[in-house]
Formats: C-alpha cells, sequence, structure tokens
C-alpha cells in the first residue's frame, strides 16, 4: 500500500470539496505579503501584493510588548452596558413606564400623596431590579473570564502555549486539529482542513494550503501546520462582523412560558381594568377617583418583576454550578437540562480519565527490536520538541528519554486526525538514510505492512487478547531500506474509567436519565468499559449506522436508527458523522438528548444536543460547541447540573403559578367588589362604592414583588424525574388557588361591610366595624392570601 499516494488522493478529494464565501469576501486567498520593520524594530504587516509573502520565524517577547501597544490585545470588544446603563433601564422599560404613567396621573390630579407612594415602588423596584441584573451581568463575566483562550506560539525561539489575547500580527502560531483558530492567519506550509460554520455556515470544512487565511472564529478539524498571524482583535474578519453575527442569550421553552403568561395577564388585567373604569364613571364616581383607583389597581395586578425574577433565578443557578466545577454558556441549557432524559457519552477522555498509562507489556514483530526501539518510534511519530496536542503524545513523550531522540531530524509530519486514526513522520536519522514511523490503531497500521499476511492473525490475536482484559493497544511501524512498512511492535496502556464514572451514571439513571456510550474506540475494549461501568455490554458497532457526508439531506430511517439506539447500550467505532446522526435520531423520537465529549469528534454532536457538556479537558472545537463546560475533573458535576436544573424549573413553576393565582385574586376580587357590592347598602354611611386607598395596593405590590424575588432563593423540592412544561394543568393549579383566595375574600367583604347589621355573623362576637376598619380588614386579608398562595404553590401533594 502506497502511503503517501492515499494521502494525496484524500487531500485531492478533500480540496475539490472546498467551497467560497459570498462573493469571495471570506475565500482563503493567497495574498501577497511581507512582514518589513516600522522603525528598524517591530516587524509590521504590510499588504503589498507585489511583494512575495514571507512566513513568520517568531517574534522576540519584547518585540510582542511593542506591537500589542500598537495593535492592542487580541480579543473582541464586547457590548457590555455599565453600572449606569443598567441603572437607567430599570426605569425606561415597558413595566417600569407604566408606573411613570400612574405618577404622571396622581401629578396631575395634584394627589401628592400617591404620588410620593408610586414614586417610592419605582425607586425600590428599580433599585432591586439594578442589584440582581448587576448580579447576574458579574457572574456571567467572571465565567467568561473562566474561559480564555489559549494559542501555541513561538516566542523567544520557543514554542510556548499563551494566553490568546497576547498574539500580535507577525507571530508565529502552531494550528493543530481541535484547536480554534486564534487570530487571522495566513499558513506557511502544509495543509490543513478547517470548519469555518460559525462564519459561513458552510456544513463541511474547507481543506488549506500554503498561503491560505484560517479565520479567527473558525476550528481547525484535521491536519497542523504553522501559520503566520496576519490580524487581531477588531482587525480580524470575525471583529468587523461582530456585530452582525453576536447572539443573545435565549431562555428557550422558559421565555416562551413567561411571554405567555406575561401576556394573559396583562390583557386580562387591562380588561378587567377597563370594565370597572367604565362601570365606576358610568354611574357617576368622582372622574379623578376613578382614574387613580384604576390605574393603581392595573399596576398592581400586572407582574413588574417578572424580569427581575428570571434574570435572579437563571443566574444563581449558573453560580451555583459554577461553584461545582461547571460553566453555562448557554443560559436555556440550564431549563432545557431539567427536561433532559437521554444522556449520550463519548468514552476516551469523558468516561475514562483519557490519562493513558504504558505497560511492561509490549509484544514485537521483529528480529532485535525492544521495547525502548518501540517507544522510541513513537516518540519520533510526533513532534517531541513541542508541547503535547493530546493524551497519547502526552503518554508517548512522557515514557522515555526525548534526548534520545536528538540525532534525528523530522523533515515532514502529519499530526492525528479522527478519520485517518494514525500519525506519520519522515525523518532522517544519524546515518543520514530517511525512513518513516507511524503510531495509530492497530488495524489500520496493520493495512501498511508489506508482510501483512504473516503477521496478521498473530496481530489480531494479540490486541482481542489484550482488549479483552481491557488494556488498549498502540501499534507502532517504520519502513525498511526498500520503503516498506514493517511493523515493529505494540504498546499497550490503560485508560481507566474516572472514579465518579459509576456512581455519576448510577444517580443519573435515578433521575430519569437513561445513559448510552458512543465511542470511535474498538468495540470489545468499549464492551469491557461499559461492564465495568454497568452499563451493559450490548454495543454495536458502525456496521449498520447510516452514512452520511454532512451536506447532503440526512439519510432515510432515521425512525428505525432510534429504535435500535434504545434497544441497544451504545456504539463503538463510529465517526463523527455517525454521533451526529445517532443525536439526531433521538430527538425525532421526541427525547431531550444530553451530549458529554472532549473532542473534535465530539463537537457536531455536542452542537446538535440540546444541552452539550464538554469535560474538563476539552479540544477548543468541543468547548466552542457546547452549551455548559465542565472546570473539574469527574462527571458527577452532570448530576449536580441536572438537580439544579431542575430546582430552577421548580421555582419557576411555583413563581408562575403563584403570579397568576394572585392576580386572578387581585383582579377578580376588586372587579366583584366594585361591581356587585355596593358598601351604602349595607350602612348608610359607608361610600357608594367599594374601593381600598391607594396606599394599601401598592403596599401589597411592594409585597408581592419582594416575595417573587425570594422565589429564585427557594430551597424547593424538585422531581426526580424529568419536567416538561404543562400550561394547561399549570393555569389549574392557579385558578384553583386564586379561586380559593378570592372566593374566600368577596364572603369576609360581605361579612365585613354587615357587620353592624342586627343578627349578622360578626356582630354576634360583639364586632363591629366602620368603613375604615372594614378597608383595613381586607387589606389584611389580601397580603395574606398572597402569601398562603406561595406556600400552597410550592408544596407538593395535599395541603395537610
Amino acid at each position: 500500500m502506497n502511503l503517501g499516494s492515499s494521502w494525496k488522493q484524500e487531500a485531492e478529494a478533500s480540496r475539490s470539496r472546498t467551497s467560497s464565501f459570498a462573493e469571495g469576501e471570506l475565500r482563503s486567498r493567497s495574498f501577497s505579503k511581507q512582514f518589513h520593520t516600522a522603525d528598524g524594530e517591530q516587524p509590521v504587516p504590510i499588504v503589498d501584493d507585489e511583494a512575495p509573502f514571507t512566513p513568520s520565524t517568531g517574534l522576540t517577547n519584547v518585540e510582542a510588548e511593542k506591537l500589542i501597544k500598537t495593535y492592542g490585545r487580541n480579543e473582541l470588544e464586547e457590548k457590555s452596558k455599565s453600572k449606569l446603563q443598567i441603572f437607567i433601564e430599570q426605569f425606561t422599560q415597558p413595566m417600569p413606564i407604566m408606573i411613570w404613567i400612574a405618577i404622571l396621573v396622581e401629578a396631575i390630579l395634584k394627589d401628592w400623596t400617591d404620588f410620593v407612594i408610586l414614586c417610592m415602588l419605582q425607586l425600590i423596584n428599580g433599585l432591586v431590579g439594578f442589584y440582581e441584573m448587576s448580579k447576574a451581568g458579574d457572574a456571567v463575566a467572571a465565567l467568561k473570564a473562566s474561559l480564555k483562550a489559549k494559542a501555541i506560539c513561538k516566542r523567544d525561539g520557543q514554542f510556548q502555549t499563551i494566553e490568546a489575547w497576547r498574539l500580535v500580527p507577525g507571530d508565529l502560531v502552531s494550528l493543530g486539529a481541535g484547536g480554534a483558530v486564534p487570530a487571522d492567519c495566513i499558513v506557511n506550509e502544509g495543509q490543513i482542513d478547517v470548519d469555518q460554520s460559525a462564519l459561513t455556515g458552510e456544513s463541511l470544512p474547507v481543506t488549506m494550503h500554503a498561503g491560505d487565511e484560517p479565520k479567527m472564529g473558525s476550528t481547525v478539524t484535521r491536519g497542523e501546520v504553522e501559520a503566520t498571524v496576519k490580524a487581531t482583535g477588531m482587525n480580524t474578519f470575525f471583529g468587523t462582523t461582530a456585530n452582525l453575527i453576536q447572539s443573545v442569550d435565549e431562555l428557550g421553552h422558559l421565555q416562551k412560558v413567561l411571554l405567555t403568561i406575561m401576556g394573559f395577564l396583562i390583557v386580562l388585567s387591562f380588561l378587567l381594568c377597563g370594565i370597572t373604569l367604565w362601570y365606576l364613571l358610568h354611574n357617576g364616581e368622582d372622574f379623578d377617583e376613578a382614574i387613580s383607583f384604576t390605574v393603581v389597581l392595573l399596576i398592581a395586578s400586572i407582574p413588574i418583576a417578572i424580569e427581575v425574577v428570571v434574570t435572579a433565578t437563571m443566574a444563581l443557578g449558573s453560580r451555583q454550578l459554577t461553584e461545582k466545577g461547571a460553566i453555562v454558556a448557554r443560559l436555556s441549557a440550564i431549563e432545557e437540562m431539567a427536561g433532559m432524559n437521554m444522556l449520550c457519552s463519548d468514552k476516551t477522555g469523558t468516561l475514562t480519565l483519557n490519562k493513558m498509562v504504558i505497560q511492561d507489556d509490549c509484544p514485537t514483530f521483529m528480529d532485535g527490536v525492544t521495547r525502548d526501539d518501540v517507544i522510541l518510534a513513537s516518540q519520533l511519530a510526533a513532534k517531541w520538541w513541542e508541547p503535547a496536542k493530546d493524551a497519547l503524545d502526552t503518554m508517548v513523550l512522557t515514557t522515555g528519554d526525548l534526548k534520545n531522540c536528538e540525532p534525528y531530524k523530522q523533515i515532514e509530519y502529519t499530526p492525528f486526525d479522527p478519520t485517518l486514526k494514525r500519525t506519520e513522520a519522515t525523518l532522517q536519522g544519524p546515518d543520514g538514510k530517511e525512513f518513516k514511523v507511524t503510531k495509530g490503531a492497530p488495524h489500520v497500521v496493520l493495512a501498511l505492512c508489506w508482510n501483512k499476511g504473516e503477521i496478521e492473525e498473530q496481530v489480531d490475536g494479540k490486541v482481542l487478547e489484550l482488549a479483552e482484559r481491557g488494556i488498549r493497544s498502540l501499534a507502532v511501524a517504520r519502513t525498511d531500506n526498500k520503503g516498506r512498512w514493517n511493523m515493529m511492535g505494540i504498546m499497550t496502556f490503560l485508560d481507566p474509567p474516572r472514579p465518579d464514572t459509576k456512581q455519576t451514571i448510577q444517580d443519573a439513571r435515578k433521575h430519569g436519565v437513561e445513559v448510552k456510550m458512543i465511542t470511535g474506540d474498538h468495540q470489545v475494549i468499549a464492551k469491557e468499559t461499559a461492564r465495568q461501568l454497568d452499563m451493559g455490554t450490548d454495543i454495536l458497532g458502525c456496521a449498520g449506522l447510516p452514512s452520511w457526508n454532512g451536506q447532503d439531506a440526512l439519510p432515510e430511517g432515521m425512525d428505525e436508527l432510534a429504535e435500535t439506539i434504545m434497544q441497544c447500550n451504545g456504539f463503538a467505532q463510529v465517526f463523527p458523522e455517525h454521533k451526529f446522526l445517532i443525536v439526531e435520531a433521538l430527538r425525532r423520537k421526541g427525547y431531550i438528548v444530553g451530549m458529554t465529549g472532549d473532542g473534535v469528534n465530539d463537537a457536531p454532536a455536542l452542537k446538535k444536543g440540546d444541552v452539550g457538556i464538554a469535560v474538563a479537558g476539552a479540544t477548543d472545537a468541543a468547548r466552542a460547541a457546547a452549551d455548559i463546560v465542565l472546570t473539574a475533573p469527574g462527571l458527577m458535576v452532570v448530576v449536580d447540573a441536572i438537580i439544579y436544573s431542575r430546582q430552577i424549573f421548580a421555582r419557576m413553576k411555583s413563581f408562575i403559578v403563584y403570579r397568576v393565582a394572585c392576580t386572578l385574586q387581585l383582579l377578580v376580587f376588586f372587579f366583584i367588589g366594585v361591581l356587585f357590592f355596593h358598601p351604602v347598602a349595607y350602612n348608610s354611611s359607608f361610600p357608594d362604592f367599594w374601593y381600598m386607598p391607594v396606599l394599601a395596593l401598592i403596599t401589597i405590590t411592594l409585597l408581592n414583588d419582594g416575595t417573587i424575588i425570594s422565589i429564585a432563593y427557594d430551597n424547593v423540592q424538585y422531581n426526580v424525574n424529568p419536567e416538561q412544561w404543562n400550561l394547561p394543568v399549570i393555569f389549574c393549579v392557579s385558578t384553583t388557588l386564586g379561586a380559593v383566595a378570592c372566593v374566600s375574600s368577596v364572603l369576609l367583604l360581605h361579612l365585613a361591610l354587615a357587620s353592624e347589621s342586627a343578627g349578622s355573623f360578626l356582630s354576634k362576637f360583639g364586632i363591629a366595624l366602620d368603613f375604615p376598619e372594614v378597608m383595613c380588614v381586607m387589606y389584611l386579608k389580601v397580603s395574606i392570601s398572597d402569601f398562603l398562595t406561595l406556600f400552597a404553590s410550592r408544596t407538593h401533594g395535599p395541603f395537610w
């Protein structure tokens, strides 16, 4: 098998798929540029179509410090709001504007007492909202700070990992599979595949060669090259279009539910308040009094604090998860996780430690080859002088003495990627002769060997024997003087499950979440890992899975695929597109799917899942695609996230039930009280219509808003099963609670107004109330009913 020609054919096939951007604006172009010197010291990139592009060889830290003063930090300017803006918004949004209108009405009527009371209401609501919004903003800022991107850059002659914001034009960076492109760059030499979907929406990666320009915001999916930084920060293509492609956090189902509830309450409030105002004016009530009473009643019935509650609840949930080691990149993921009933998980690095431990057992297949020879060859099949790019390289490069590699010169290197499943390097030995080495999956490396037929049974038998013991294997081969590949040996190593994985899976199942393993690893190894974790051993291969190129319409048979997925415990030896299709099939079946992973091959499925979770140490590609990024080792935080999300869901249900019930009680009670109760009929000294002082209504509003805000911090009893929104049930419960409170208020109003009548119920106890005392009684009744409604709305089961 001719390896070189095989890879070249793949490269050409990949190149043929390359697509351009609209009107060529983002097409990877070979701009002619040269790095000149502005003052004899600072290299500055200058666009010059006449001069050839000269790749950078790296900068010194001194040069970089000078350039960063010229070009600024390599980060996007965020449209963050100042504290003053947040404060002003608390008084200029739709709800506060309604209070301003009420304040204006009271000023026109010259009712200065009510005017001052409404101003105090506005100030208190504004201050509470400002406090909660500020806390949420500070929490988000802290989360973003902890997710700062890194870049591998050559400074002072050495490749080192630095924070991406320190990059400047002229820097030499290393771009590898799984890493995000940290700035607009120009490829020096070699070939990489770049996922630019975040910029263009293209589903397929674009193949780039020397002179092409990967853009900031894209992700390398295959290959490894050195590149020269062309532009940074707001000077990048991503920076110039940031305002167009930035999106705000959406609250998903929760937002839709809250908007529905809010719309219902507003319509109901305007309708009943409008009828009340018409009735008062139609029956001769003073215009000023009628307007004043109706406007304040309208304000008291509308959920002014609804946005504060949502912000406080979601921000609090994010902070709680952060303390547990999980950063929420998309707030709506918290609410969606409450309904998650299926969790698909990658194996390597997610269920397992992704910390390889090389064993002493090293079967060899060449005469005179020792374990040390195999380890040296595996090190030569990596860039041993640079920081390790993945777990395999970390294992190999930390096993033997890297000084043994120094006599060799690496001429060409092809890094590992999920499709080819091996690395390859061309080297020149101390004797001046060139040869190639490769390391990778045993069946892939075996296929290269000229004597495959002679050793295949021996190699396969050894790999199977190791796999049955849960031991992984890495084959190493090199070419001989004739250019033929020879199998040197098989390195054995372990990737044990994380200590908390088994307990996490058990806890997830207790919370109604089924767990499936989806891995690209060998089927037998996947079965052994699943057995250790009590996940079941019915792990299927990828043979029966449909194929898909990522561009055409999804294949037929997705429903059948979902049935297959449900009947097994997972899949092994799958490719990225298979993981994507598995997640999509489950979602089409009606499951709320979570996906956990750490690698480039997991990124498509992480993006497709309802909740994508990148584990600690995940690649930039996985972190960018995920909704939640774990910062602490282990998966136990996933169960914490499930619990917290369901607590938040329970709080929001309590809030909705409580707010609807309170609004119904307040509106319907005053509607019935004004239209059907005439105090003068009970006592000639009473007024014609029932009313309550504005001060009392405002006090009720303040107390209700304060109570609603406390719901965000309520220690609720969460549901052990996945949650779903059921508005008919929520409205039914709210209406029942509101009706009970309203009926009792109407009954008490009748008894209080009739207390001075002979033979009335209260008169039997020696109670006789004048009208101010009746208003006081009803104020206490409405307030207490609201508070008791809060307890009822958060209680499960019978009230006793």
